[in-house]
């Protein structure tokens, strides 16, 4: 009985020191995911005026960017997967390797060549572990994006889509990404980057809406020349920040509930160790007695 007791006793305080990393962990997530939220906010304005000027430019000239033509035949397309650099986070980055999984195999249906270009090490270790080779991997800062990493990558992904496929170039662009939807939910997220589909400007004016006639000074071509930059960058920018914030909540939900599993754990171990308590002296009790009966019988 003693040494189950000791057993017991050994696991409360394991469980009460896991408890401790958890809850602290859990309060680390929970301030900076308030820091993640702020800076989507703060960083939607510019992202909706970049994304309106891109759709004027486009909508209402009669030009053939390179950036904006799709290929006739394509037959390589490129995937960036957004993941996490540490764990304990649920299944913020299973869930993303899943959805870029089912797409991966939806794009190779389509016989397009895959390449990929991953973002965290999770991602890289999972390349790595299914042996699917990765063109270029960015790691080290997922919960804390930060803009030239988001220039970097988007650098290289128009630099990949202006080639020509024979020069190992791609004709189609996607972002495989956590969007951040509330505290509690993280929708795993399919987006088409390259080429672009503008979609604003282009509806029928209402009945007391009317649209602006635009002239373009300089040449409309030069104008998005200096604007799509700009969008990739904004658009894998946002792609970082919603990542991070969802990243955040998951690991906060993660370590909530391993803080409630330990303090189950806490309550089993400590109800299982009164009892073995009890039963030890209960035995003790009996021991005396039966010796005390064993003493009075020699007499």
């Amino acid at each position: 009985m003693g040494a189950e007791l000791r057993v017991y006793k050994q696991k409360i305080r394991s469980a009460s020191t896991t408890k401790k990393i958890t809850r602290a962990m859990e309060l680390i997530s929970a301030s900076r995911i308030q820091k993640a939220q702020s800076r989507m906010v703060a960083a939607a304005p510019y992202s909706r005026a970049v994304t309106k000027a891109v759709s004027a430019v486009a909508t209402y000239s009669n030009i053939d960017h390179p950036l904006l033509t799709e290929a006739e035949n394509p037959t390589r397309a490129a995937m960036v997967v957004f993941c996490s650099d540490r764990g304990l986070a649920g299944a913020f980055s299973s869930q993303v390797l899943r959805e870029a999984g089912d797409l991966r195999t939806r794009l190779i249906d389509e016989g397009k060549e895959v390449v990929n270009f991953v973002v965290g090490r999770k991602a890289v270790r999972n390349f790595a572990f299914r042996q699917r080779s990765v063109e270029k991997a960015w790691t080290g800062n997922s919960d804390q994006p930060e803009f030239e990493t988001a220039k970097e990558i988007a650098q290289t992904l128009i630099e990949a889509f202006t080639k020509s496929t024979e020069e190992g170039g791609v004709d189609e662009i996607h972002i495989v990404y956590n969007r951040f939807v509330s505290l509690v939910s993280q929708t795993p997220e399919i987006v088409r980057v390259l080429p672009l589909e503008v979609v604003e400007g282009v509806e029928e004016p209402g009945d007391t809406e009317v649209f602006p006639l635009y002239e373009f000074e300089p040449e409309p071509n030069d104008v998005l020349d200096a604007l799509l930059p700009v969008y990739i960058e904004n658009r894998i920018f946002a792609a970082m920040l919603q990542s991070a914030a969802s990243e955040h909540a998951a690991r906060q939900k993660a370590m909530k509930s391993a803080s409630d599993n330990a303090d189950k754990l806490i309550r089993t171990y400590t109800s299982l160790a009164n009892n073995a308590r009890q039963a030890e002296i209960t035995q003790q009790i009996s021991e005396i007695v039966g010796g005390a009966d064993a003493l009075s019988s020699a007499k």
